[in-house]
Formats: C-alpha cells, structure tokens, sequence
C-alpha cells in the first residue's frame, strides 16, 4: 500500500536501567593532582626516595672506603671500597669481596681495566650498576664509576679460639706455644693491618679485640695486613678483661706493653710459655684494669728524646723478641 509520501518516524528510544549516574561521576573528575613527588613515573617521586635512603644511611652510621660500623651481637656492618686507585690496590692485596660495581658506560682506564681483570681471576661478580645506586652505595662518597663491596668479617670467639689453640699445642698439633696479641683501646684500622702482618710473620695465633670501643676488621685494616688477615684469625672479646682472666687461667701469660715496665724486653723470660701480648693506644696506653690483670708489664728500650712507639711498631718489635728467644731456646 502506499504511503501518501509520508516516512515512516522511529520512536525515541528512552533510557536504559543503570546509566543515571554516568554523566554526573563524569563531571566529577578525580579528585586533586597528586603532588609530582607522590607520582611513582615521576622524576621526582625517584629523587624524594634517593634523597630518603641516603638521609635512613646517614642516620645509622654506615660509613664507606674503610669505615666499619657494629652491628647486631658487635658483627661489623657490610661496607665498601671506592675510588679507583684504592679499588684495585685492594683487589692487588687479596682483600675478600662479594661484587666489584662498575658505572654504566665507565671511562676506561689502566687501573679499572686491571680491577677487571683481578676481579674476573678471582671469580668476583661484576656489576653494572648506575650512577645514583652507586652514590647511594657510598653515601655519595667519591666512587669514579668504581665501587668494592666487602662483605662483614665473621669473628671468632676470643675464648674458644684461645682453648682450641692451647688444646693443638698439648696435643703437638702445632709446634710452638700459643702466641696472641690483644688491643686496649686501639681505634686505628690501620694499626690493626700493621699488627695482623706482624703476628703473621712471627708465627703468632690471633689477634684479640674488645667488641666495643675498638677497631674492628674493615677494608682498610684488610689492605694494609697485605692479606695476612686470611691467615690470622681476629677474635673479639665481649670484655677483654674478662677474656685476660680465662687466657690466664688456660695457662696463658699476659703481658702488658708500657713504657714503665717492671721487665725490659731483653730481660723477658717468659717468652717460650703461652703469650698473649697486650697493647693499648698510643695516647692512652694501658687502661688501669687491663694493666692489674698483665702478669707482667714489660717495656721496650727506646731513646729517651722518644716519648712512645706506635702501637704497631712495638707490637712487631716484642713478637720478632718472643720470636727469638724461642728459636734460640
């Protein structure tokens, strides 16, 4: 049938359950911008973290290119190497590390293409790391694109190290009499390297440190033993006072070091027994109860214009003396 040339109108179509609230939630928004710091994509939000762990760090005391710091039970913090110079002469010297960090896209050189080299011998992991992990690593420190990590030094008990010692040579395990050196207020790192080589060169068994108010085994104290620290062990004492009183009741003599000695060094004779040789600061000297717990106090001829020795120095002076007398007896 015909229209009569009138078209056909659709009906409007009306609205669908559920849709009422589109429009308003759209005018909404939602809600203010964040702060660009509060924007996890953003620039910022990665500086104000940075800026957070740099500022946690700090605020424990961590320190880096030879600082130790204590930690739980008086185990010493992990800690870094940094600077190329210091990178590969602690690698030269056999210093023990967990990973060698090394700047993306470094500027070659002799002495990182050698702590490469060093690092890939001794089977140390390289690590490619940036440059903000890398000023985050050494508490913005100078690195040169280089970063050493040593891992925390696992110290013996002062005690069991003694009676272990003392029992293998009662059992003619080890030839000469027990032999230690221990440290009364010596804060040096370096002191301590110095003393690890000399205890190592005469033969000696440990060396005994106070868990607090000490020097403890840090990367710096690695590189000036020159690697002898691999061969002697560092015990720590939770009282070194304490500790003297068990060595002496094992048999072991202790001998303070002092320039007011009752003995001289010459004159010592109890060198062939049991040792353990004591050392305080080159300031201080002896504290007053480490020097009433000394068998003996033994002292070092020296020109009278010289106030006193490094500590390190009279250390390997009275171990090469010990040493001596029981090659000559």
């Amino acid at each position: 049938m015909a229209n009569n040339g009138r078209r056909s109108v659709k009906a409007k179509k009306g609205p669908t359950v559920g849709t009422g609230g589109h429009g308003r939630k759209a005018l909404e928004g939602k809600g203010p911008t964040p702060k660009a710091e509060d924007r996890v994509y953003h620039k910022a939000h990665k500086s104000k973290q940075l800026a957070e762990r740099s500022a946690a760090k700090r605020g424990t005391g961590a320190r880096s290119a030879g600082a130790a710091k204590s930690g739980p039970k008086g185990r010493a913090t992990e800690e870094v190497v940094t600077g190329r110079n210091s990178v590969v002469e602690a690698l030269r010297a056999g210093i023990p590390a967990k990973a060698l960090h090394v700047a993306i896209r470094i500027e070659m050189d002799d002495r990182v293409k050698e702590s490469l080299k060093l690092a890939a011998e001794r089977g140390i992991p390289l690590m490619e790391t940036g440059k903000p992990e890398l000023d985050r690593m050494t508490d913005d420190a100078v690195h040169q694109g280089l970063v050493l990590q040593i891992p925390p030094y696992e110290y013996p008990d002062a005690y069991e190290l003694a009676e272990e010692t003392v029992e293998k040579w009662k059992k003619g395990h080890i030839a000469n009499a027990p032999l230690f050196v221990a440290l009364d207020g010596i804060t040096d790192p370096r002191n301590l390297g110095a003393i690890i080589r000399s205890v190592s060169a005469f033969s000696g068994h440990g060396v005994i440190v106070p868990e607090r108010r000490s020097v403890g085994v840090t990367a710096s104290a690695w590189k000036t033993s020159a690697g002898a620290a691999v061969r002697v062990p560092v015990a720590r004492a939770s009282n070194l006072n304490n500790a003297l009183k068990q060595f002496k009741n094992m048999g072991i003599f202790v001998l303070g070091l002092d320039g007011d000695g009752d003995v001289s060094l010459p004159d010592l004779t109890l060198a062939t027994e049991p040792v353990c040789i004591v050392v305080g600061s080159e300031g201080k000297g002896l504290s007053r109860l480490v020097r009433e717990n000394c068998d003996q106090i033994v002292s070092i001829p020296i020109d009278s214009a010289m106030e006193s020795l490094n500590a390190s120095m009279a250390v390997g002076i009275s171990l090469y003396e010990v040493s001596r007398q029981r090659a000559a007896g």
